[in-house]
């Protein structure tokens, strides 16, 4: 599964408890957890300083997938199908396309971010 980056903030900040209870279930299978980097950016963009340490321990124990040039043409096609209708904003298409590209499921807590009838959500 491929985690967007509204989960992983829940799971470290723990506001969520359904939310973290679900990771701990997650993180105790044989689920391979993924993440993109444009999670990685937009959680280095907001993390706090007290949060770096946490962070980075979380995401080395995950794998980021690749961005590459397949990817950034399936986002602009997401873009140019979703970003009028819906607001599809270019880090969402990133995500949205790294998962339809490697078959995932995404787990976010946006799913109005995200209206791709190919992207299976969790």
């Amino acid at each position: 599964m491929l985690l967007d980056t509204d989960v992983v903030i829940e799971v470290l900040r723990g506001r969520n408890q359904e939310i973290v209870g679900r990771w701990t279930t997650v993180a105790g299978s044989s689920t391979i957890t993924l993440y993109s980097p444009i999670t990685a950016a937009e959680l280095g963009r907001g993390v706090r300083p007290s949060e770096v340490k946490t962070l980075t321990e979380f995401l080395n124990k995950l794998t980021c997938l690749p961005a590459d040039a397949q990817t950034g043409r399936l986002a602009g096609e997401l873009l140019l199908r979703y970003q009028a209708s819906h607001g599809l904003e270019l880090p969402d298409a990133f995500i949205a396309a790294t998962a339809i590209q490697h078959r995932l499921p995404l787990w976010t807590r946006n799913r109005k971010h995200y209206p791709m009838p190919e992207l299976q959500l969790l």
